[in-house]
């Protein structure tokens, strides 16, 4: 019997077919880019989703001519879609989502902050406030497209827009409804009525059903079985959002197993049964034992996207090479940074390229490299870029700490970061934490299939998902690296917050 998992990302979307005992038996993946109309502005027709995800799937399936009779099911997953997508009662799109990364909703987080009190708002939702979440940029489509908002018949989340095509069915499940955040009620697991009276949000523009990430949805339809090469009738699996579906990935369902996904961005969570909420990180129910368990994360907004800006930018060269040589680019500049030693010969970057998530939240912080002198050269700047992210990392698992969570001595490192030997030597040595690589770099995805098993009864428990879960040799610290790392460490707190005011003034 084989399962199936599919993640829809920020610049890509992946597909994999695996047996019921982990082993990725086929995969396909297909990229594409984000509209940036404006500065801080972040969007996406869903249409690309949805044509990447049939693409893969069948892509996939005909890799390894998979018997669509042994397909026990699908589950998908996909990136935070911010205010979802607009639709009317046809389900057409109505404007491109406005994603995560988008941060245009800063008068409307403002007003939020002025106009309701923060020990509401955290009372009710386990969040606070910022132009990341869902529910700020839901008020700017009220506020700045009145036509849209009229429009309007629902919000539909990226991967629920997809679900919604293959099954016809509308849902949305817990992980994705909580990540929405400002309306919805962690301690009740549905729409605060409240909230949304408060911030006025039309409760009847969102989802009616929400459901655990493992439960059956619905069954693919006739037409895009069809075009896929599956079955008519294969069960559909409700997945949730990317971040925890790649925590359960690494083979984490219980507290102090923290896992740190660094692709585009980086999510940083880490499980526990509600009682660590702070306002200064994001907190929603996890994707198994949906309403028990709560995934409280930490990110950076653009951490992978700064190391590919930094190659389309100033990587001419080892683009050029990697297209007639088939070695990657970002394997090639972090070679040439390798003996760069830590600190970078005293430059530090904020990576606040697109603002700033956690624990920052600010969507005015600006990406600025500090400490040039006519001594450095581009590999120092890569080396840079990287300890950044790292130190964009420490500092979510700082505020963690603060609460008293509990938090293993070793981080479970997935992504594209953890594909690289030498930026996870960096994660562990700015952190202090060892890193713990899976054997399968799969991500997401084989979360997704894990879901896909469960809520098909492959699996009886969540904790099976353990049996598929193999580690490469753990990353430790180096002490002597983690002494200067602590000073830079400092440094880089300071820096933001010595330069905040004039961010804003830019």
């Amino acid at each position: 019997m084989y399962l199936v998992g599919v993640d829809i990302g920020t610049q890509s979307t992946k597909s994999v077919i695996t047996d019921e005992n982990g082993k990725v038996i086929a995969e396909a993946s297909k990229e594409y880019s984000v509209l940036t109309p404006q500065p801080n502005w972040a969007e996406q027709w869903p249409n690309v989703w949805f044509d990447a995800v049939i693409d893969t799937l069948k892509l996939a399936i005909e890799k390894r001519k998979i018997d669509p009779k042994t397909v026990a099911g699908i589950a998908i997953s996909g990136l935070y879609g911010g205010s979802g997508i607009p639709v009317d009662k046809d389900f057409n799109p109505l404007r491109p989502c406005l994603i995560w990364m988008d941060r245009r909703a800063t008068k409307e987080t403002d007003w939020v902050k002025n106009n309701v009190p923060k020990e509401t708002l955290f009372g009710i939702t386990g969040n606070y406030v910022d132009s990341y979440f869902g529910f700020t940029k839901i008020i700017w489509i009220k506020n700045n497209e009145k036509d849209i908002w009229e429009k309007t018949y629902k919000f539909i989340t990226p991967k629920d827009f997809v679900i919604h095509k293959l099954t016809g069915e509308v849902i949305i499940d817990f992980s994705s409804a909580g990540n929405i955040g400002g309306i919805f009620d962690i301690h009740k697991k549905y729409w605060s009525e409240e909230m949304c009276k408060m911030l006025g949000i039309d409760s009847d523009k969102l989802p009616e059903k929400i459901v655990k990430s493992s439960e059956i949805v619905g069954t693919l339809n006739k037409t895009y079985a069809q075009e896929i090469g599956l079955l008519e009738g294969t069960p559909i699996i409700a997945g949730g959002i990317d971040a925890p579906v790649a925590q359960l990935s690494a083979g984490s369902v219980n507290e102090g197993e923290h896992v740190a996904m660094v692709g585009t961005s980086t999510c940083w969570g880490n499980i526990h049964d509600g009682k660590y909420l702070t306002p200064e990180l994001v907190s929603f129910p996890y994707v198994v034992d949906d309403l028990a368990k709560i995934y409280t994360f930490g990110g950076g907004a653009t951490s992978g996207a700064i190391v590919r800006w930094f190659r389309e930018e100033f990587g001419e060269y080892e683009k050029e090479f990697e297209r007639k040589r088939g070695i990657s680019a970002y394997s090639l500049l972090e070679l040439e940074s390798k003996d760069i030693p830590p600190g970078s010969d005293g430059i530090i970057v904020l990576p606040y390229f697109m603002g700033e998530r956690s624990p920052v939240w600010e969507s005015s912080a600006k990406g600025t490299i500090i400490g040039l002198n006519l001594y450095h050269k581009r590999r120092h700047l890569y080396k840079a870029f990287m300890e950044s992210v790292a130190y964009s990392l420490r500092h979510n698992m700082e505020y963690a700490e603060n609460t008293g969570m509990k938090l293993n001595s070793e981080c479970y490192l997935v992504g594209g970061a953890a594909k690289s030997d030498i930026w996870t030597q960096i994660f562990a040595d700015v952190t202090g934490y060892i890193m713990k690589r899976t054997d399968q770099d799969v991500e997401a995805p084989l979360g997704d299939a894990f879901l896909a098993g469960l809520g098909t009864g492959v699996f009886p428990d969540s904790q099976d998902i353990k049996k598929w879960i193999k580690f490469k040799e753990n990353t430790s610290p180096d002490v002597n690296n983690k002494s200067v790392y602590d000073k830079y460490f400092n440094l880089y707190k300071k820096l933001y917050e010595n330069t905040k005011e004039i961010m804003k003034q830019l």
